[in-house]
């Protein structure tokens, strides 16, 4: 009665039957389809500067779109239940696909430790929880460390490239993937500068194949 659940995009009330999303905007949200279409969509956002086994997003990213403000939600406003929601929505999806089927584990891109204790989560948590546990794999959110801070408009900058990379990222462990398909978990993919950056440390792991689904791909 008094803190009624409301839309996380258009913060209406919602129905009784409704999770997160009412029915008009979950119909109004810019899907990509990418994995029903074999895109590669996704891939060419790192063409050349990272392997990847397969490559998707739900969504598409838009300044002032409704996913933006589902975004600004999930990660400054702890509203942690959209992760969750895009993750059972994605994976219930990408099982249906034999790309997917022999994933093993899925690895989400970790934040700075600061970042962390100030966020209190890292906002693919849930989102990559959901997906592991749609594809009966494994969910290992320690193998990757990010060893500093790094500024949005850094990542941004598809020019600025890193000379030091592997100082961005690291592996803490790597016997226990070796020969394994990961999922690599984001939320949104823009430059592809971060999936650059976690790959080419995860590319030190003998065998390893590697996968990618993000939340969303900027336009």
């Amino acid at each position: 009665m008094f803190f009624p659940k409301v839309c996380e995009a258009c913060y209406n009330m919602l129905a009784d039957n409704e999770l997160v999303l009412c029915t008009s905007c979950r119909h109004h949200l810019p899907v990509t389809n990418f994995h029903f279409e074999n895109s590669e969509s996704v891939k060419k956002v790192v063409y050349g500067r990272a392997k990847l086994e397969n490559a998707t997003a739900l969504l598409h990213f838009s300044k002032k779109g409704i996913v933006q403000e589902l975004m600004h939600n999930l990660k400054y406003r702890g509203h942690e239940e959209i992760g969750k929601f895009f993750g059972t929505w994605l994976g219930g999806e990408l099982k249906t696909l034999d790309a997917y089927k022999n994933i093993d584990v899925v690895v989400p891109v970790p934040l700075y430790k600061k970042k962390l204790r100030k966020r209190g989560y890292n906002q693919v948590d849930k989102f990559g929880r959901e997906i592991a546990k749609a594809l009966h794999a494994e969910f290992n959110d320690t193998v990757l460390v990010k060893l500093k801070s790094t500024k949005t408009q850094v990542f941004k900058e598809r020019l600025l490239r890193f000379n030091d990379e592997e100082a961005i990222f690291e592996i803490s462990e790597n016997q226990s993937l070796k020969g394994k398909h990961i999922l690599l978990v984001d939320d949104i993919i823009t430059t592809g500068a971060t999936v650059e950056a976690c790959t080419s440390v995860l590319n030190k792991i003998h065998g390893l194949k590697i996968s990618l689904a993000t939340m969303a791909i900027a336009d």
